[in-house]
């Protein structure tokens, strides 16, 4: 259980940086990734949204005691790291592994806290 908890607690911690450091670059370096979103075929007005619904998501996992929203929330995580995955391997512009590290940590983030959810 202990074991479990630490993981739960680092794993969820470097997310939680992860897609601050994200929605940090979409409001305060908004037009370099404005361009970046347009050179993967996405909208640039996706750009403030993407970074509340990052922001709210992370609300949710760490201070949530909704089970079904925290599972939206991961819901949420996966499919964006999973577009951002597809959409770099794509255009091929080398930008992948931040992605693959996002969905890394999702899913020993979700893993973890489903363990210890059920109390095992």
């Amino acid at each position: 259980m202990k074991k479990f908890k630490i993981a739960n607690l680092v794993s969820t911690g470097l997310l939680t940086a992860l897609m601050l450091m994200s929605a940090g670059m979409y409001v305060f370096n908004h037009d370099e990734m404005a361009a970046n979103f347009l050179s993967l075929g996405f909208p640039d007005y996706l750009l403030y949204p993407l970074a509340s619904a990052k922001i709210l998501g992370l609300i949710a996992l760490w201070f949530s005691k909704s089970n079904a929203l925290k599972q939206w929330a991961y819901a949420g995580f996966f499919f964006n790291a999973l577009l951002a995955l597809a959409a770099h391997l794509g255009v091929g512009d080398g930008e992948f592994p931040g992605a693959v590290m996002a969905l890394f940590l999702i899913g020993i983030s979700h893993y973890t806290w489903a363990k210890l959810a059920k109390g095992e």
